[in-house]
């Protein structure tokens, strides 16, 4: 990066907020932005993983520390971040990254499972930005990057839950952007298919259905980009980390898809 540049990208003096840290794309993202300086806070459930990748963190020269946190519990997330903001903040940038409801049909989810995918994702994200945004708003900096899906734009098979819900997110994200004030952006990254253990976990129910292995599966999957592969957790960072560094301080209310041109059309 040329010293022109490096500037516009670097997050020295940012602190930033990485949900779902403990692997795949949040893990990748707490590299990422580590890396430019950010000091890093994963959170996630899994205690032990969450310790793994702020030693990596520490290890390479950043900042880090570990938030144990459920974004499944809407009211025990609130008191957690309420009293570690009390310490820790303020936050400069939220990345929203959460697993994804089970796989299935639309039609054969039962109501329970639709409330359960709104709350951990629209609700959780709702409740960390009103939390955040007073410090984001004091510093005269915030970013906020959701980590969706393609299916944003084009519903995926047997995703049904999850279809709905990333679509919610994408109408929450945009209605966010028109309200909230100058110099705190709310984007969204619409990955495509990407190597990670979700992945696989859609795979070996997408195996089970039709009789192949999950080889098979994410192989095919892969030749459905014209980059004829998997995405990498590390591609869909460098793409988030973008988002939120000052270069993208006039990108605001966008769904970025990083798909290897899997969409033929917006």
């Amino acid at each position: 990066m040329t010293a022109s540049l490096a500037p516009s990208f670097s997050l020295t003096g940012r602190h930033a907020l990485v949900c779902g840290a403990s692997a795949g794309i949040g893990r990748a993202t707490a590299r990422a932005l580590g890396g430019l300086g950010a000091r890093v806070t994963g959170l996630a459930r899994d205690a032990a993983k969450l310790e793994s990748l702020c030693a990596e963190l520490r290890d390479a020269g950043a900042m880090a520390q570990s938030l144990v946190a459920d974004l499944d519990d809407t009211t025990g997330l609130e008191a957690v971040v309420s009293e570690w903001l009390a310490t820790q903040g303020p936050v400069h940038v939220l990345v929203h990254n959460t697993g994804g409801p089970p796989a299935g049909r639309l039609l054969d989810a039962e109501p329970a499972a639709l409330l359960a995918a709104f709350r951990r994702h629209v609700l959780s994200a709702h409740r960390l930005v009103q939390l955040l945004v007073p410090g984001m708003r004091d510093a005269g900096f915030g970013r906020i990057v959701n980590v969706l899906s393609t299916s944003v734009r084009e519903p995926i098979d047997l995703l049904g839950v999850s279809n709905t819900t990333r679509a919610a997110m994408a109408g929450w994200a945009k209605s966010l952007a028109r309200e909230l004030p100058p110099g705190i952006t709310i984007n969204n990254i619409l990955p495509g298919y990407t190597a990670t253990e979700r992945l696989t976990q859609l795979a070996a129910v997408n195996a089970a259905r039709s009789g192949r292995s999950v080889a098979d599966v994410e192989a095919e999957w892969g030749t459905l980009a014209p980059e004829q592969r998997l995405g990498r957790p590390e591609e869909i960072a460098a793409a988030i980390a973008f988002l939120v560094s000052p270069a993208a301080s006039f990108v605001r209310g966008t769904s970025l898809a990083v798909d290897g041109g899997r969409l033929r059309s917006i």
